[in-house]
């Protein structure tokens, strides 16, 4: 074990002179970097540097078409190069005003991002400069000697690969969800040189070719199995059938292996999971020279090897097992190290003790780190929050205050308990303790929220170390919360559109975009204007915001959308003092076609709901009589799908209620930007929904 990891910072060094296994080298956010190797099962160092800034990024570099044995690791906003020795050659101090990000090396050119900069060196010398537009998260470069041309490639949080030329952009690639990492096919970029395997934080993988003129997509995997966002990808050939495998890490601790059985697409082959989320993955023979093994480095700093060696346990029913001699040696050195640590933690403690009883005690708060996701699934409209602690969490305390519904998550194990909160003069909606088992450092909630009302929800981190130590971490629940970024819209839906004109810069109204909506990039767009397309995740509807200097414009199909944003955007714009001249055009046609599509969704639940109610009653029925042969062929299916349907009630718990609150505010916008108070007809609405006719609603939002 080392220190924390991040992404990206273990790689296998190449294999050098007749000695087959390869050393492992590893940075971590204490900034050492440690390199070793493996022998009879024992790690033996071969260098490790001094603890400095966290690093970053850790990639092998060297001339190009040589074994690529040169370290070069990214701290802060400086390079630094190691040799396979540990000697340092380089330290090269960029002009980058924020930290490093994310790194590439290929020959002579070094590819270095910061949050939205890219930035490309020759030989230490500033070569080309590119702005993006929404955050970088990796960048890779289509290897030189294949595609004869420097051609890099940045993954954008916007969804977006974006493919540049010097100092321009060539073109774009959309992608199904936010890029984390990217590779090149096969570890060189396939045959062509041009292919590049891309993970998305939503699971999703991908391979597309990026020609000089445009991008050609090869096959794209979903994440139908809802496990964690990709973190890591290599190439290593580990089935030994002569084609190379793609290795995946997930924040979830997922590894996968596919291969290509067909020259098409990849097929999930094998797959392991760790505790923790896996923050670099490689192919390659660490341990025993003649077996292949991968290679995953955890967030929390452990390294792990699964190998291809075939691992024999002898022993049957009565026989002891007989343990090698190497592994009684293991064993007996483990057990020394154990009491040698125990012995120090014990010495550790007195001292802690003495030294907080004395006159001169200072109160010493132990730093530990947090990795933290807080993202919307666009599949069921609701937020994961992903907290990772570098020791066991001990508890998480979740607070709100806005309303917002907690569901269940199958992966988690730990024990919830509400408290009672009062709502009304300190706003508290939420207050909900998460009490985890022993040596859980992964905990991952989800919520769903209520658009148009937005706040904050907080979790207060407390992990099970001694003297009791707690982080807060901050979390915006914003108006639109179920909204998520896409790349178009259809645009034959009746629209209504909200006009805003007042004395107001273009770094203002983005702000307030920015405050109203998720996934906007917070630094002001380049440009004088910028148009950002939405969808709804909970309901399908949309929304187009276009707005420059002075002028913005809104348009959706979903009134209430229109509605939350008129009231949070004069509501800023008051407390700035700036005087907004606000337009609305209100088509009556839409409030008709949004009905439409929330009623599908509302008739399932309704169904769902009644059956649920019907089981209790059912199974009394099979009870008594035995045989429920009798029984209608409809309730014969509830009663055998009964567990199910449980099952997806108790996951959703609030999602009727949340259907009626939306057509109800549907009914009420419609009539207030007419000027009318309806909300003496709510119980009538609602008597209706009860009912569950299309026809009879529509005609309901007509006359009232």
């Amino acid at each position: 074990q080392v220190g924390v990891t991040a992404q990206k910072t273990m790689r296998l060094l190449p294999a050098s002179g007749r000695k087959a296994t390869q050393k492992v080298v590893v940075g971590d956010q204490d900034g050492v970097i440690t390199c070793f190797g493996i022998k009879k099962g024992e790690a033996v160092p071969v260098f490790k540097t001094l603890p400095g800034k966290k690093i970053a990024r850790l990639e092998l570099g060297g001339a190009l078409n040589t074994p690529q044995e040169k370290i070069f690791v990214a701290t802060g906003s400086e390079v630094r190069g190691f040799t396979k020795r540990g000697k340092q050659f380089l330290s090269f101090e960029t002009n980058l005003t924020e930290s490093i990000k994310a790194m590439h090396i290929s020959g002579a050119d070094l590819f270095l991002c910061a949050s939205y900069i890219y930035n490309h060196y020759c030989d230490c010398k500033d070569q080309h400069y590119y702005l993006s537009g929404d955050k970088i998260n990796d960048v890779l470069c289509l290897p030189v000697d294949k595609v004869n041309s420097i051609t890099p490639v940045l993954a954008c949080q916007d969804r977006v690969l974006r493919v540049l030329q010097g100092s321009d952009l060539l073109y774009e690639v959309e992608v199904p969800g936010p890029p984390t990492v990217l590779a090149l096919n096969n570890g060189n970029g396939g045959d062509s040189g041009e292919e590049i395997v891309y993970g998305t934080s939503d699971g999703k993988l991908g391979l597309i070719q990026i020609t000089g003129s445009k991008p050609i997509p090869k096959w794209e995997i979903g994440n139908e199995k809802k496990r964690g966002g990709i973190l890591c990808i290599d190439s290593f050939d580990i089935l030994g059938d002569g084609v190379k495998e793609l290795l995946v890490g997930r924040d979830d601790g997922v590894l996968e292996v596919y291969n290509f059985e067909s020259a098409d697409d990849p097929v999930l082959r094998y797959d392991h999971a760790l505790s923790e989320s896996i923050t670099s993955i490689q192919g390659g023979c660490v341990g025993k020279d003649g077996y292949d093994e991968i290679l995953a480095s955890t967030y929390s700093g452990w390294l792990t090897g699964l190998t291809t060696e075939p691992v024999h346990r002898e022993g049957g029913s009565g026989e002891e097992l007989k343990l090698s001699q190497e592994m009684q040696s293991k064993i007996s050195s483990l057990r020394n190290e154990l009491e040698h640590l125990q012995m120090k933690v014990l010495q550790e403690r007195e001292k802690y003790q003495q030294s907080s009883q004395s006159s001169t005690a200072v109160a010493s708060v132990p730093a530990f780190s947090v990795n933290d996701k807080f993202t919307l699934n666009k599949d069921d409209a609701s937020y994961s929050l992903i907290l990772e602690v570098q020791t066991a969490i001990d508890n998480v305390l979740v607070q709100s205050d806005v309303p917002i519904d907690l569901l269940d998550v199958d992966k988690n194990s730990a024990v919830v308990s509400f408290s009672s909160c009062d709502s009304e003069p300190n706003s508290n909606f939420l207050l909900a303790t998460y009490r985890c088992q022993a040596n859980t450092t992964r905990l991952e909630l989800k919520v769903r929220s209520i658009e148009g009302q937005y706040g904050t929800l907080q979790a207060y981190v407390t992990p099970r170390i001694q003297p009791k130590t707690c982080q807060v971490h901050q979390y915006q629940i914003k108006p639109l919360s179920l909204h998520q970024r896409s790349h178009s819209i259809d645009h034959d839906r009746p629209v209504n559109t909200l006009t805003l004109k007042g004395q107001f810069s273009f770094a203002e109204i983005h702000s307030w975009v920015v405050f109203c909506l998720p996934e906007v990039p917070e630094k002001t767009p380049a440009g004088e204007s910028i148009t950002f397309y939405f969808q709804n995740t909970f309901l399908g509807t949309q929304l187009e915001s276009t707005y420059r200097k002075g002028e913005g414009c809104f348009k959706s199909d979903n009134i209430s959308t229109i509605s939350i944003l008129k009231d949070v955007l004069s509501k800023e714009a008051t407390k700035r003092k700036i005087n907004l001249k606000i337009s609305y055009d209100i088509n009556e046609e839409s409030v008709r076609h949004t009905l439409k599509l929330i009623h599908p969704k509302l008739e399932y639940q309704q169904l769902l709901a009644k059956k649920v109610h019907l089981i209790d009653a059912l199974r009394e029925l099979q009870v008594h009589e035995g045989n429920v042969d009798f029984l209608l062929p409809k309730y014969r299916s509830i009663l055998e799908e009964a567990d199910q349907l449980l099952e997806e009630y108790k996951r959703q718990p609030a999602h009727l209620e949340r259907l009626y609150g939306m057509i109800t505010d549907l009914f009420i916008d419609k009539f207030k930007f007419r000027g009318t108070n309806v909300k003496t007809k709510v119980p009538l609405l609602l008597e209706i929904l009860d009912g569950c006719d299309q026809d009879g609603l529509i005609a309901f939002f007509e006359t009232a």
